[in-house]
């Protein structure tokens, strides 16, 4: 915009914009896409591809590749110049490959985490994608949201914003909508909304004046255009240990080389072959193939409605230990219908399923009219106008609590969007989880009324009078005390139950809270429930058996939730239930002492949860917390799996959180740990088959060099090997699908290291039967000559890393689960042998490598050989099974 839109009415706004409060129409929302483009922020222009793949050359080992192939031009040994070199294109091109698909599959995972906003469009309301809010149109504001842009506000019902993360001001800003200075700095800019900053409290309207980098934090964002990726805590432990090996493989690779010299190998021979031994033996891959898997995997995770927004969470998920779930839409439908009202002494039932306006009032099993009950009449009102949600083609858009009731009223003949209209609202106090209710001031026949609804407690804590049968009566104690039981009744019928009451007020522009929530009428209650869902049930006993502890945490009646949990099986007895109540006289130390023990915590507050979140992680739990609000942001942050709502849940929720969960649903959860544990065991199976392989080639050379007459493989044969296994084989590996019993097994412990004693025994049990076994298949081929004899060799190291391959599927018998479940891993095997025999019987390769067409009986012994090795690494498997199995009984 060219004026300023704060010192400006926002009408003005609206007509510069050339839009309305109804919002841009579908088509010129589309156009003005087309002309301002996405509501995003420019990042910062990434590497080319040609960088890339030079980027690949930029490595010591590689450099010092092609000086070998120079020198090798040097002596006149053209042949094996060209064949190391182009070796070395290949491996660039592999690696090339690796980083280009890991950094799509990091893109598409951006994508399925990007934000969306609630906008107005021509007249109806919308949820969006935020990149596609353009400028004039009318964006929806509500407690919990990241703004999306930067905007005129047009409304504000008791609107704050915490705008700390653009201007620095700690505590939330009341925002107005009237004209401000000209001058007035963005600090000042009180009838301003900014992108990036978050709504705290209350609700309101806003047209956006500037979406992308004309807005304030693109402004920022142009001078701080340098951000980088960090790696996770598995890849930085990787390198270290990476890191560690090259050292040590450099050092065995020098010795190879004196030794080489010592025992006649001619210096140039034994200096590329070391070479080429340490290019091949090093695992430089290893960081490459983990930011794939991981990627693969995350991606795979968000089509089954768990995004990853952190890295390091698919780590932490797989040593989850306890999960602590809200009930509400995450172990329930979070399809609240009403099923019961209790006004004029009389318990009503109301018949009909989800949010279908079908359904009716009955007193036992006779129908009654709504519309001829003054209470029902009144309470119905009370359901409509206290309210933010709206119906639209039988769904809700906004809280399901609050489109219960409007269902109710559609039920009971209230055409809710013109009552709406009829009593407009004049000022709002919004819920807040501290008074547990909320209130709205609405013009009703030419007077203020004041309508409010909350838990049952607390609405009766602002009542002095009760309404029954026409009449207004004085609200005494023993009449409290009636109330209060129905609401218990209707409670251990697993019902979650709201109370309403009302009071004329003056008619006045605002109000404070005490002058209003004070002296009301209590009217009657309404039970609705919101029932479990089908799935939970199984996911909560697969947590129980994978060893993970599942805990209802919800501000609920205890009595509801008590109900909820032990149809879903997750209470252990009566007594594993605690109230916020009882938290709140407890000390940290006392609540760390009984928290293990407790499945149920009810008429919990945020500050509470954060409490209990601490509690665990205090005692040793890695804990996985869910929440949607925005004061569960805290718990959130404190829990070592942060997880928010992808439906219910606000903005600030999903900031703070690892995961977001697309579907609400506690199931998605228990998957995700599935595949948080699967994605970690499958880093673990390419980490060791690199290392074994890597372990028998500088085995089976060292043994060459010591005992053979001539090198067992030669440097071009090494590069070729590095290529053939360190390539499709081990990315395969990485996305090897799970384990039947993957989610039978005790939760790993979050210090386990990589490579822990058994795996650094196997892979030197594994790597020594790799080197011996290349060694006596070239003493066996020895009476056919040293040529041939080094191509068995060459072949026979070939054959048994891709039988590593299979036997690294698993840590225990891998017969167990099966050798052929992973079809891109039977193919990208089937791809490396069908390489090496290409190399074998194709005229004009077979020179290049120096290698022989081999025979039958020469395939015979190698297949022998493979099969040998096979059976021996899956009886000391079996070995250490038999162990584990009799320290388990």
């Amino acid at each position: 915009m060219e004026f300023e839109a704060h010192s400006a009415t926002f009408e003005q706004v609206l007509k510069e914009l050339k839009t309305s409060k109804q919002g841009l129409a579908d088509n010129e929302a589309k156009a003005r896409l087309e002309k301002y483009g996405p509501n995003q922020l420019k990042e910062k222009k990434g590497e080319s591809n040609l960088r890339k793949f030079l980027n690949q050359f930029n490595n010591l080992l590689v450099i010092i590749l092609i000086a070998a192939t120079i020198v090798s031009i040097a002596i006149g040994e053209d042949l094996d110049a060209a064949v190391i070199f182009s070796i070395v294109i290949l491996n660039a091109i592999l690696g090339f490959a690796q980083e280009y698909k890991a950094e799509k599959a990091l893109e598409a995972l951006k994508k399925l985490s990007s934000p969306t906003a609630d906008v107005i469009r021509y007249g109806k309301t919308h949820r969006i994608s935020a990149s596609e809010v353009v400028p004039g149109d009318i964006l929806v504001i509500s407690e919990g949201d990241k703004i999306a842009a930067d905007v005129r506000l047009i409304e504000s019902i008791s609107l704050k914003v915490n705008e700390a993360s653009l201007t620095g001001e700690s505590v939330p800003v009341a925002k107005i909508i009237t004209p401000l200075k000209k001058e007035a700095v963005v600090a000042d800019r009180k009838n301003m909304c900014f992108m990036g900053t978050n709504a705290v409290f209350g609700h309101g309207l806003g047209v956006v004046v500037g979406t992308g980098m004309k807005t304030e934090f693109g402004k920022i964002a142009e001078l701080l255009q340098s951000t980088e990726e960090k790696q996770t805590p598995l890849q930085e432990s990787l390198e270290k240990f990476g890191d560690f090996l090259g050292k040590l493989i450099l050092g065995v690779v020098a010795i190879v080389f004196a030794l080489g010299i010592y025992h006649g190998v001619e210096l140039v021979t034994m200096f590329i072959t070391a070479v080429s031994l340490a290019v091949a033996a090093i695992p430089e891959g290893l960081p490459a193939v983990v930011t794939i898997t991981l990627a693969i995997g995350i991606t795979q995770m968000a089509k089954r409605n768990a995004i990853i927004r952190k890295l390091p969470a698919v780590e932490t998920l797989g040593a989850t230990t306890v999960i602590c779930s809200d009930k509400t839409g995450t172990l329930t439908k979070n399809e609240m219908t009403v099923r019961q009202m209790r006004v004029d002494k009389a318990k009503i039932e109301i018949t009909g399923e989800g949010y279908d306006p079908r359904g009716n009032f009955l007193i036992g099993k006779k129908e009654i009219a709504p519309e001829q009950n003054k209470s029902i009449d009144l309470l119905l009102r009370i359901g409509v106008l206290c309210n933010n949600a709206k119906l639209e083609n039988h769904s809700v858009i906004g809280d399901p609590t609050e489109g219960s009731l409007l269902v109710m009223a559609e039920k009971g003949g209230v055409k809710t969007e013109l009552l709406g209209h009829k009593y407009p609202l004049i000022y709002e106090f919004p819920f807040e989880s501290v008074r547990k209710r909320m209130t709205t001031v609405n013009q009703v026949e030419g007077k203020a009324v004041a309508h409010t609804k909350g838990a049952t407690e607390s609405v009766l804590a602002v009542c002095s009078k009760y309404y029954e049968q026409g009449k207004v009566k004085q609200l005494t104690a023993a009449k409290k005390k009636e109330i209060l039981k129905e609401a218990e009744d209707m409670a251990w019928d697993a019902l979650r139950v709201l109370a309403f009451a009302y009071k004329d007020v003056p008619s006045k522009k605002t109000y404070k809270i005490g002058e209003v929530e004070g002296g009301m009428t209590f009217v009657g209650l309404v039970g609705m429930i919101d029932p479990p869902r089908p799935e939970v049930k199984k996911a909560i006993m697969t947590c129980k058996t994978a060893g993970i502890d599942v805990k209802m945490i919800t501000g609920d009646h205890q009595a509801t939730a008590i109900a909820i949990a032990k149809e879903i099986g997750l209470m252990r007895n009566d007594k594993a239930v605690l109230s916020g109540e009882e938290i709140g006289k407890m000390s940290d130390t006392q609540l760390e002492k009984v928290v293990d023990k407790i499945d149920v915590f009810a008429r919990v507050s945020p500050e509470e949860k954060l409490r209990i979140v601490r509690a665990l992680n205090k005692i040793g739990h890695v804990t996985a917390v869910t929440g949607d609000g925005v004061n569960d942001a805290p718990a959130l942050k404190e829990a070592d799996i942060g997880i928010a709502m992808g439906i219910t849940g606000t903005d600030v929720s999903k900031e703070a959180a690892d995961m977001v969960l697309a579907d609400d649903n506690f199931a998605s959860i228990v998957s995700a740990v599935s595949y948080g544990r699967n994605i970690y065991q499958n880093i673990i199976e390419f980490v060791m088959y690199l290392l074994s392989c890597n372990t028998g080639e500088v085995l089976a050379v060292l043994l060459g060099v010591l005992f053979l007459p001539s090198l067992p493989l030669t440097a071009i044969e090494l590069l070729w090997i590095n290529l053939v296994t360190d390539g499709l084989p081990a990315l395969a590996l990485g996305i090897d699908p799970p384990e039947k019993d993957v989610m039978l097994r005790r939760p790993r412990k979050r210090t386990e290291p990589i490579m822990t004693q058994r795996r650094i025994f196997m892979m030197l049990f594994i790597g020594a039967l790799v080197g011996l076994l290349t060694i006596l298949s070239y003493l066996a081929a020895s009476p056919l000559g040293v040529d041939k004899a080094e191509t068995v060799a060459f072949t026979t190291i070939v054959m048994l890393e891709m039988t590593i391959v299979f036997t690294s599927k698993s840590e225990r018998p891998v017969l167990e689960r099966g050798l052929f479940d992973n079809k891109l891993l039977l193919l990208a095997v089937a791809s490396s042998i069908f390489l090496q025999l290409i190399v074998l019987y194709v005229p004009y390769l077979d020179v290049l490598f120096g290698s022989y067409p081999l025979g039958a009986l020469e395939w015979g012994g190698i297949l022998l050989i493979c099969l040998f090795l096979f059976a021996s690494v899956e009886v000391v498997k079996y070995g250490f099974a038999a162990m584990d199995d009799r320290k388990r009984r």
